[in-house]
Order: structure tokens, then sequence, then C-alpha cells
């Protein structure tokens, strides 16, 4: 095996499309969200990366068939808007720091095909205690989309996140500059000791007005439970 492999069910044509990643990761803010935005704009599978470097295992569904883990991208046509959309969801990110750089390496040079401009990539950002209105912190590749994300409620908050962005979060951001991507980490405040949809709904919120779609949260509780 191939130490990462992409399998196509469609190959889209997209117009100017812009890229959300939401992968596992702290309190699963990321992932959560994303996924529930897959949901809500009833966004079409059209490619997976099985890898070496997710975990060795299969996934078991409730038909009592498997599945092996993945990365999965989906796209959303806008014929009425400028842009269409790409998100990626998946199981797991990359076990080792080698995996972590190959794995957003592939998914940016896959982005760069479908012609990718700009990256919003979904994290949780651990504060150790519980939060009752989370705040959304950002990180961007340049200080035009700066200013641009504080007008959308983004907080950009001097000595946070302190430690960096860790993964794929980061990573496509940093690797992203490399392909002339313009991109931003979108940080939903979390205690970080489970799947929190308070997280996941204060980073939708941001994100919805930046994508100018529509989501409802009514069902965003449930299914982190």
């Amino acid at each position: 095996m191939e130490d990462i492999v992409v399998v196509f069910q469609e190959r889209p044509k997209l117009r100017s499309p812009i890229m959300v990643e939401g992968l596992p990761g702290v309190g699963n803010v990321g992932k959560l969200a994303a996924e529930h935005l897959v949901d809500q704009l009833k966004a079409v599978k059209f490619a997976q990366l099985f890898s070496k470097f997710f975990p060795p295992q299969v996934l078991v569904n409730d038909s009592g068939t498997i599945r092996l883990v993945s990365n999965d991208l989906y796209y959303v046509s806008r014929p009425d808007a400028a842009n269409d959309i790409v998100i990626m969801i998946g199981d797991y990110q990359g076990l080792t720091p080698d995996g972590q750089y190959e794995l957003s390496d592939r998914t940016l040079r896959l982005a760069k095909e479908l012609g990718v401009t700009r990256i919003f990539t979904l994290g949780g950002y651990g504060l150790g205690r519980m939060i009752e209105k989370p705040r959304v912190l950002g990180a961007a590749t340049d200080p035009e989309l700066v200013e641009e994300m504080k007008k959308h409620g983004v907080t950009f908050s001097k000595g946070e996140p302190g430690s960096g962005i860790v993964g794929a979060s980061g990573l496509l951001l940093g690797l992203g500059v490399l392909y002339g991507m313009r991109s931003v980490c979108l940080m939903g405040e979390t205690s970080g000791y489970f799947v929190d949809p308070k997280g996941a709904q204060a980073v939708l919120e941001v994100l919805a007005k930046i994508l100018e779609v529509k989501i409802d949260f009514a069902e965003l509780e449930a299914k982190a439970e």
C-alpha cells in the first residue's frame, strides 16, 4: 500500500471553491462543526483518503459491515454564489509528525487541483474549564485576512493560543502558504473534556456569515451526544 491513497467517487467541476477542514481535535469542535455543515448543506462525497498514517483499524457500522478509516471530501455546488464549497471531515488525523505533514501536503495538492485559493480550518481552543459563551479565536496567513475576520467577530488575542496550532488545522495554514493559499483557522473555546456543541456552534455562526449560508443548530447537540 502507498502511504496515502486517494479514491475518487466523482471529479466535480467547481467554481473558485473555498475549502473547510474539520478533523478530530480538541473537544472535537472542528469535527462536529464540519460534519454539521456537511449535513446542513447536503454536501456530496466525492473523494476519500486512506493512509498508513491512520490507526491500523476498521470501524464497524450498525449493520455489522466494516469500513476502513479515512478522511473524506465533500462538495457543495452554489450556482447563485461566487464560490462553491469543499469540506473535509474524517475519522482521524495522522498518528505521527511525518504523517501529519504528508497528509496535509496531499490535501493541499488536492485542493490546488480543485482550484481552491482560500481555506478555513476549524478547531477547538482548550481552556480546561467549562465555558458558557465561547469566543472564536483566529489565526490567519496575512494581515488583510486578520482584519477581515475581525469584522465577523473573530478574536485575535495576543498570546492565544500560546502553544500554537497543532495538527492539520495549523499545518494547512503553514504549508498552504507554499501553495499560494490564503487561509484562516477558527478556534472555538472549549473545556476540552468532551465533544463540545457550544464551541462548534460558535465557530459555525462565524463561518456561516463568511460563507453566506444558513445553518440550523437544532440538531447540533444531539449530534454531539
